[in-house]
């Protein structure tokens, strides 16, 4: 494993407020181990992170949602997210997304992973939550309209990811190892 270069300086560019988040660009001055020095930008947030829910109705299906996606301008078939509020938990911020878009609760919530999106320029975190045992409970969210939740078979996912409306990375990560994580439990079951 090489060397982690070291930040010889950096300084803030530019911050923004966005919902609640404050945003900054930072330039930084690296130097890697061979001596090398460059500059590098970037985003970060100063947020609490971000959850990705796999709401499972049973074993076979996930649930979706179809919602306005403003920075591609149309509709897209993903799973249900959002930021994690202060003084919320990763599975608090979970199961309240999950009754804000989808009006559904879970009783049993598992953090599987955590991943990023262009983790050369962002340190924003996104965790990817488990929900089975699923009831019916809706909350009022931040949603400009009502939006549509779409059953989907987990077997099907390449189907999923060769649509034009589905394009949001995270989710069709998360689904492949939601999938994989359910086939092992299952095999354990059956063993």
């Amino acid at each position: 494993m090489p060397k982690e270069p070291k930040i010889l300086s950096s300084k803030l560019l530019s911050a923004a407020e966005i919902a609640d988040t404050l945003i900054c660009i930072e330039e930084m001055q690296l130097q890697f181990s061979n001596g090398v020095e460059r500059k590098y930008r970037r985003m970060q947030d100063r947020g609490r992170g971000a959850v990705l829910i796999v709401p499972m109705l049973d074993n076979k299906t996930v649930l979706l949602i179809r919602e306005y996606s403003a920075g591609v301008q149309r509709y897209e078939l993903q799973l249900p997210k959002g930021r994690v509020n202060r003084g919320e938990t990763f599975l608090e911020a979970a199961n309240r997304e999950l009754k804000e878009e989808v009006g559904k609760g879970a009783h049993s919530l598992q953090q599987v992973n955590s991943l990023t999106v262009l983790p050369g320029f962002m340190g924003h975190q996104t965790a990817i939550v488990l929900a089975r045992e699923l009831y019916d409970e809706k909350l009022e969210g931040d949603e400009p309209e009502e939006i549509e939740v779409v059953p989907w078979p987990l077997d099907n996912i390449l189907e999923l990811a060769n649509r034009e409306d589905c394009t949001e990375a995270r989710s069709i990560a998360a689904l492949y190892l939601i999938r994989d994580l359910l086939a092992r439990e299952h095999s354990d079951d059956t063993n």
